[in-house]
């Protein structure tokens, strides 16, 4: 029991230094913003989802490796924001480490970082939100595949939504900015189809990784 235990607390540590962690990365990017007006909006939900981590670590809802995933998105998203992601300099980063250059070598017309993000979204979900719903929901992992696949294209749509609506009511003169279309009418449609591709990719693999058909012993208690 003792033994259970330390594991158990070493698991929180673990979790909570993950947190620990995105929090110090959040100041550092806020240190002399570039774009500091855009900054509130872009943070505000990164606030909120560091607080509901705090819980869900505090109740041990999550594993680490579910918390990993949400983590990693959180960084990039972090990294994102402070260039408002429609000027997040990787093509310098890239040309000055390894002499390649993605603009250049693949004739872009804007900055793909935000693409990058929400295939990462897609990919990232999926686990967390199919742990979610097999512990708590009851589902079978199949289904709780399905239903990762589901949330986090609806997620992915009602987030485009909201973005908009934020940055049209919050700060209209913005809301370009904020909302990285780069002059793309397509933009947030494309988002949502490459979030969506990138959770049913994952979805597939996690399927071949372990065939539905094989004995499920359920959501743990």
């Amino acid at each position: 029991m003792q033994l259970w235990r330390r594991v158990a607390w070493g698991r929180v540590m673990v979790q909570f230094s993950l947190l620990a962690i995105t929090g110090v990365f959040l100041i550092v990017s806020l240190w002399r913003p570039i774009y500091p007006h855009e900054q509130f909006l872009q943070h505000v939900p990164t606030v909120v989802a560091l607080l509901a981590l705090s819980l869900a670590v505090r109740r041990r809802w999550l594993s680490t490796s579910a918390l990993m995933c949400i983590v990693l998105f959180l960084w990039l998203h972090i990294l994102g924001a402070r260039y408002i992601y429609s000027y997040v300099p990787y093509d310098e980063w890239l040309d000055k480490a390894l002499g390649f250059s993605p603009t250049r070598q693949f004739s872009w017309r804007r900055n793909h970082y935000d693409r990058l993000v929400h295939v990462c979204f897609g990919a990232l979900a999926v686990p967390p939100v199919c742990e979610i719903a097999q512990r708590f929901g009851g589902l079978r992992r199949m289904w709780a595949i399905v239903f990762a696949v589901s949330f986090t294209a609806c997620l992915s749509s009602l987030y485009e939504i909201a973005e908009w609506i934020v940055a049209i009511v919050l700060s209209p003169e913005s809301a370009e900015a904020y909302n990285g279309q780069q002059g793309d009418m397509w933009d947030a449609q494309k988002d949502m189809a490459l979030a969506t591709g990138s959770s049913l990719l994952v979805a597939i693999l996690m399927i071949l990784a372990r065939p539905w058909r094989q004995r499920d012993p359920g959501p743990r208690a």
